[in-house]
């Protein structure tokens, strides 16, 4: 498997320019037989479904469960969840709560102990209390997953 992982407020012109930059480094998976797996949410989750699918890589989407049932997501993900549903060969569920940011940084970390590559989308600042991509590229890293760190020229957080 192949993640993702990344700042949740990079701006419309960075996640296209992520999507592109994403979607030439997957061919090579796609190809391999490889799958990619992303948790529903928008921003860069959304950019690496839609760069997948043009590479030909299976996706696999990870939706929030409670006692088995899909959870209901913030209202803003849910747009995102159900274009990134239209986009994957398969949907697992896994129980955390979506409103918990906890729950939700356990269940990326455990999506990554099984990941054989990390995209880190990372501009190498430190987690605070709303962004832990430095947190994941170092479990990531902490557990062998190779992780591979992109922020191109011209990549911008906040609005486009």
């Amino acid at each position: 498997m192949i993640a993702v992982v990344g700042h949740p407020d990079l701006s419309a012109s960075t996640l296209a320019l992520m999507e592109e930059e994403l979607r030439s480094r997957l061919g090579d998976f796609a190809r391999a037989g490889r799958a990619g797996l992303v948790r529903a949410g928008k921003g860069l989750p959304v950019a690496f479904g839609r760069a997948a699918r043009k590479a030909g890589l299976a996706l696999v989407t990870v939706l929030p469960s409670r006692n088995g049932v899909p959870a209901q997501l913030a209202e803003l993900d849910r747009k995102a969840a159900g274009e990134l549903l239209l986009l994957s060969q398969q949907v697992r569920l896994v129980e955390f709560d979506p409103g918990d940011r906890g729950a939700c940084v356990s269940a990326d970390e455990s999506l990554l102990r099984n990941c054989a590559r990390v995209f880190a989308v990372w501009d190498g600042s430190p987690s605070n209390g709303r962004d832990v991509t430095a947190h994941l590229v170092a479990y990531a890293r902490s557990h062998g997953v190779d992780v591979e760190v992109i922020w191109p020229r011209g990549a911008k957080h906040g609005i486009a």
